[in-house]
């Protein structure tokens, strides 16, 4: 199976409270290394981002230990790699050095496969254009492309602060992608009408939509489908973690194995309890155990 995996590459420093730093690789980088680890080695990803000059030789030789990652649709930014800032004592992270969309021409060759993840970063990750062109190339081959809406939605203040803003041309998003993934926030603040969920979902399924998700964190993942013209939703608990080490990454996590899951099955249902299962289980560890401990998962479903 092949899988193409788009969205932004990110250098995450955290802020400790004890005047230390620390840098992780983020941003996509959690989807695939995850992703990696849960798929079978026959499998082959292919990453499509940018990353700057002083990260990319660490990250491809990191990928190609892994063994089923293909990293020729990884390039070099001239600008750098995206920065987020963590603070332990602040709520919200600041960003800064927003790479520019990635461009439909790195990603043309990439399309021929049997699965396509596209999760939203930073927000910039790539433009409606370049989306509209991935539908048009993969449409009459029925490649499923699963949409992780992510930061969309956020702009940036002066700071680097994040917020949340309204969307007028959300539809426009989502139209013909077969399964759409926001968390509750997201999906509560992206609409001019703050609809709420089941609303919400009414809105989406005229839309070719398939699979509407919404994940809720402890409080597990909601799946919405339509069947005979009928909406129906489904609340899935399983895999719930009441005590999580880390949740970063979780629900890159969570979309890279959805999207797994349901090329494996072929089905919606199956495919948000065994993404559920997955994503809950790697809050269990810290952010540089939590991939590897998804080996786990290879062969379950």
């Amino acid at each position: 199976m092949k899988i193409t995996l788009i969205g932004h590459f990110c250098v995450d420093v955290f802020h400790r409270t004890d005047g230390t730093e620390e840098k992780r690789f983020g941003g996509i980088y959690h989807a695939v290394a995850a992703l990696s680890n849960i798929a079978a080695e026959k499998d082959t990803l292919f990453p499509v981002f940018g990353v700057g000059a002083q990260e990319i030789e660490d990250l491809k030789s990191l990928f190609s230990q892994l063994g089923n990652i293909d990293c020729s649709g990884i390039f070099e930014l001239p600008g750098g790699s995206n920065i987020v800032h963590y603070y332990d004592d602040q709520p919200n992270e600041r960003v800064e050095n927003i790479s520019p969309p990635i461009q439909f021409k790195a990603i043309r060759e990439y399309l021929k496969v049997d699965g396509i993840y596209i999760n939203m970063i930073s927000g910039a990750d790539i433009t409606l254009e370049t989306l509209d062109r991935i539908r048009l190339e993969v449409r009459t081959k029925r490649v499923p492309i699963h949409f992780d809406l992510h930061c969309l939605s956020l702009s940036i203040n002066q700071d680097g602060t994040r917020f949340r803003r309204a969307m007028s041309d959300w539809r426009r998003w989502c139209f013909m992608t077969d399964s759409i993934q926001m968390n509750e926030e997201e999906a509560e603040g992206i609409t001019l009408e703050h609809l709420n969920d089941d609303a919400f979902a009414k809105q989406m399924m005229p839309l070719m939509v398939k699979a509407f998700v919404v994940t809720r964190g402890k409080n597990g993942v909601t799946l919405f489908q339509e069947e005979h013209k009928i909406l129906k939703r489904n609340d899935h608990m399983d895999g719930k973690n009441e005590q999580p080490v880390s949740e970063i990454g979780s629900g890159d996590i969570f979309g890279a194995s959805f999207l797994y899951g349901y090329l494996k099955k072929k089905n919606y249902m199956d495919a948000v309890q065994f993404a559920q299962q997955a994503a809950s289980h790697s809050t269990r560890f810290s952010i540089s155990e939590k991939h590897k401990e998804l080996r786990s998962f290879r062969g379950a479903i």
